[in-house]
């Protein structure tokens, strides 16, 4: 296939899709209003609610949706073949992923800037948002595991990846009070600052692994694990502006700009995509992901497609930051579209690899013997590099030597492959952290807002004992399920967390239309909705019976295998209440209109 006109064609489907079909959304569904007065400005405190150029907050809500998912999930799923992820990818994104984003945001700005479950609360009913919290607080969990795993995996022992990932964090810091503090509104000053100290931490990485440095930096799998936590903690405490803010906006920068030249880098040496269009996993039977085509390539590319994800952004620190409600279209539905992005290129990347070094990297030595695949240019690239790289699980690894073969291909990068892998694993540790410490700040929130029912103290963000210890919570039980599992336990559990949540989403977004009086217009929610319902929860149990059932017959796995069942269990209950509940609304307002409640709108008017 020429992976140039692929280039094109979805480059062109995504510009029409945000002309047309978000200009829609945004004028005739939603009805954003510019002269109204957003959160950020009425309930301004200096250290969440805080206006914040549009710019600067596209590239935080970017970053911070922009995790492993899209990087990892179409990797994972290339082992059905290119074409299923494609489709996905392009499709469930301009009708699903794009639109779930955008109207999250935008209910969330109208409600103050709530979480999804106060939303649902007020939206739906009391039991809906108990049932919400409930539930994110065991999906968020999941989720950031997953993602946290996927970068633990690819720095692990690897010096030169970890130094440039820590350098981030002071050169954050560095940006923050350079911006707030010391020259407010110098925004492009920080910024040339902070992207020349990224570029040179690339370089001089390569020193630290024969310095005296390389001990400090070449860790294991668990340790990398808790300075992991560490940082997750750091970002979830410190005001916003200071760390997690410019970081995002710092990482924005290499994300769009690694995106961008990859494209460039597809269009300019078009690479062959050796992995087939279909291989003869899309009926089971696969080494990486266990299940059939249908459902699991809808929850392998969790991120992308659709995230649910997202909506903890689009209703956590995205709409306190929002300074115009017009701003909240190219930042939810825009900046999903460049995720899809990554997400096509991603696939790309992986699927230019050799069948046999794809599967090398990603499955265990025992797994890969009994496929009936030969290696053919992975012992060069692992020599290139200077790590081993086959068994590398996760998908990381092998989308860094696909991006790596892709930039080298190009002309005078014949001999800079080892800088372009490193630099490639930076990239996708970059798109992970932001989504780990924004995730964890979102999480906060909502414990925050949970634990505030019984203790008053507990809903002030600025209260200190209560945002370490809700910051703990979270920051704990998301390092255990990455210190006890593995790439073949987790990320199937992340994909079916991740996309009930954006089922969950899709049903407070629905109710949210129709109780606006818009409810002509519910079917660009409800659409989606009911196919990410009827795949995910397919998925949920077939995960249950094939996967996690099994794992308890092993008694090294069976905490493990009981404790997968039960999590997802109660997660799909979650959703099927909310649902059940959120139809019995859509009922009650449409059919008896004279019952309908006073709207968040009206109340704020």
């Amino acid at each position: 296939m020429n992976t140039l006109w692929l280039v094109i064609g979805v480059v062109g489907l995504f510009t029409i899709a945000y002309r047309y079909y978000s200009g829609f959304i945004a004028a005739k569904v939603l009805v954003l209003d510019e002269r109204r007065l957003t959160p950020a400005h009425r309930l301004y405190d200096g250290h969440n609610y805080y206006p914040t150029n549009k710019y600067v907050l596209f590239g935080h809500h970017f970053a911070a949706i922009t995790g492993a998912g899209p990087l990892i999930g179409p990797v994972l799923a290339a082992q059905f073949g290119y074409l299923p992820g494609l489709l996905w990818l392009v499709i469930g994104v301009v009708i699903g992923g794009a639109v779930h984003d955008f109207v999250t945001l935008f209910a969330s700005v109208r409600h103050d800037g709530k979480s999804l479950a106060e939303i649902a609360r007020k939206e739906v009913n009391p039991v809906a948002g108990v049932t919400t919290a409930v539930a994110i607080l065991f999906i968020v969990v999941i989720a950031l595991a997953g993602l946290g795993l996927a970068v633990v995996n690819a720095l692990r022992e690897s010096a030169w990846g970890t130094f440039t990932i820590a350098t981030t964090i002071p050169l954050a810091l560095m940006m923050g009070l350079y911006m707030y503090r010391f020259r407010k509104g110098r925004i492009w000053e920080a910024t040339a600052i902070g992207v020349a100290g990224l570029i040179l931490a690339v370089i001089f990485g390569k020193q630290i692994p024969a310095s005296f440095l390389g001990p400090w930096f070449t860790l294991t799998k668990n340790q990398i694990t808790f300075a992991l936590a560490a940082y997750g903690l750091l970002a979830s405490i410190l005001p916003v502006w200071m760390l997690l803010c410019p970081r995002d906006y710092l990482s924005s920068f290499m994300k769009i700009g690694t995106i961008a030249f990859l494209a460039l880098g597809v269009a300019v040496i078009h690479p062959d995509l050796k992995m087939p269009a279909l291989t003869e996993f899309v009926r089971g039977g696969g080494p990486i992901i266990p299940g059939k085509l249908f459902p699991f390539v809808f929850i392998t590319i969790a991120c992308g497609a659709i995230s649910g994800f997202h909506s903890l952004i689009g209703s956590g620190t995205t709409p306190k930051m929002i300074s115009s409600e017009r701003d909240i279209r190219p930042i939810g539905y825009g900046a999903m579209l460049i995720e899809s992005f990554v997400g096509f290129t991603s696939l790309v990347a992986a699927a230019s690899l050799f069948p046999g070094d794809y599967f090398a990297i990603n499955t265990t030595p025992e797994a890969f013997r009994s496929l009936g695949y030969s290696v053919v240019n992975l012992p060069e690239f692992s020599r290139e590099v200077g790590e081993v790289l086959q068994g590398r699980t996760g998908g990381a690894v092998s989308l860094a030597v696909g991006m790596a073969q892709i930039f080298s291909g190009l002309p005078g990068m014949k001999q800079l492959v080892g800088y372009w892998y490193h630099f490639a694993i930076m990239f996708e540790a970059l798109f992970i952290l932001t989504t780990i410490d924004t995730g964890t700040r979102v999480a906060r929130f909502l414990v925050q807002e949970f634990l505030g029912k019984f203790y008053k103290p507990f809903e002030r963000t600025d209260w200190w004992p209560g945002t370490v210890l809700s910051s703990l919570l979270i920051v704990s039980s998301w390092a255990y399920f990455i210190y006890t599992g593995s790439i073949s336990t987790i990320w199937p559990m992340f994909g079916i967390a991740n996309q009930l949540l954006a089922g969950i989403a899709l049903c407070v977004g629905t109710t949210f239309l129709v109780n606006h009086g818009k409810a002509k217009y519910m079917w660009v929610t409800a659409a989606p909705l009911a196919f990410l319902s009827v795949s995910t929860l397919t998925a949920g149990w077939l995960s249950i019976r094939d996967n996690f059932v099994p794992m308890t017959k092993d008694p090294a796995l069976a905490f493990q295998g009981w404790l997968n069942s039960a999590l997802t269990v109660i997660m799909m209950a979650c959703v099927v209440i909310i649902l059940v509940n959120s139809i019995w609304k859509w009922y009650s307002v449409l059919l008896r209109p004279q019952t309908r409640p006073q709207t968040a709108e009206a109340s704020s008017s």
